[in-house]
């Protein structure tokens, strides 16, 4: 529900239905491709409709397979499994004389012939239930107020102990999407015209025009996820990327091993890293891109950040109170 009010008085294309032309190709760091006019309209019905309700799994599956978020549509869907009763999880137990189905399956009918007088523990845990929902429901009250308020303010708390908040994702989108591409040379001079830059490829943000954008979920990669934000600001805010800069000039192994490629894998650590900043849009289906095997086009919009060696980066690790980066 939060998630449908911050879209529909937030950004104005959640209004005029535009916003999903955009929001698969610019959202998250690795977006599945999926354009469908259907999408549109299908997220405000599950978000401000479907969510009265206790959410069924279906909706989140649809959201796991276009929206790639990593594991937060799986823990919405954990909640949900409440909703359904024995009956219909038991296919999922083996069946039998002795199995835990049959074990479960006797308790339940024996409960049901007797009426055991409640104990004490069972008591407590009432009346601490019953307490907790009448707190829940006091703590609410500036929640619900906020939630109809034309003034309603999103992503916050109203309490100090930060339960029963407001919280919805996505009320404005970007129009483009933007990514910084890490780049190193072997080149003794960065600024020699013939000097011959590879790109460093990350395990799903786009980089190569020509890599299928993958499916994450339910897995998290942090690395891409900070690079994707990084890209909407400028490296003087975003100093830990210079730190990952310093990494790779060195070949250290574990950054590394949060990427997909390394161009220096069998060779010595480049001389000099630096980063690009290109423009990113879907190929059209049936366009030369396309047919060339590429599911991106991208544009070069300008340096990121300049060519740096390692001997450049000891001072600014010095200051920061980094480890410097030992060479191999």
């Amino acid at each position: 529900l939060l998630g449908g009010l911050i879209k529909i008085r937030g950004d104005r294309c959640w209004r005029d239905l535009t916003c999903m032309d955009f929001h698969y190709e610019v959202s998250a760091p690795c977006r599945v491709r999926a354009e469908h006019p259907a999408s549109r309209s299908l997220t405000h019905f599950i978000e401000l409709l479907v969510s009265y309700s206790v959410s069924p799994p279906s909706p989140q599956a649809i959201l796991i397979v276009s929206g790639n978020l990593s594991f937060l549509n799986w823990l919405t869907m954990v909640p949900s499994l409440a909703c359904f009763d024995d009956a219909t999880l038991g296919f999922l137990f083996p069946s039998g004389p002795g199995s835990l189905k049959d074990r479960v399956l006797q308790m339940q009918r024996e409960i049901r012939g007797a009426r055991p007088k409640p104990r004490f523990g069972s008591v407590v845990r009432r009346a601490a239930n019953v307490s907790l929902g009448i707190l829940l429901a006091w703590l609410s009250v500036p929640v619900v107020l906020n939630l109809l308020s034309s003034r309603q303010v999103m992503n916050t708390h109203f309490n100090s102990l930060h339960i029963v908040n407001t919280y919805g994702a996505f009320g404005s989108i970007t129009k483009e999407r933007t990514e910084v591409i890490l780049q190193g040379t072997a080149s003794p001079n960065a600024s020699a015209p013939d000097a011959v830059w590879e790109d460093y490829e990350f395990k799903c943000k786009p980089g190569d025009p020509s890599r299928r954008p993958c499916l994450i979920s339910p897995y998290h990669y942090r690395l891409d996820w900070l690079m994707w934000f990084a890209a909407f600001q400028t490296y003087e805010h975003n100093d830990w990327i210079l730190h990952l800069a310093g990494k790779l000039l060195a070949s250290d192994a574990e950054a590394l091993s949060l990427l997909a490629h390394n161009p220096f894998a069998s060779r010595p650590p480049p001389r000099w890293v630096r980063g690009e900043h290109y423009r990113y849009k879907f190929s059209r289906p049936g366009g030369r891109h396309a047919a060339e095997g590429k599911w991106w086009v991208r544009k070069r919009i300008g340096a990121y950040f300049p060519p740096v060696s390692l001997e450049e980066l000891r001072p600014y690790f010095r200051d920061r109170g980094w480890p410097l980066p030992q060479a191999l």
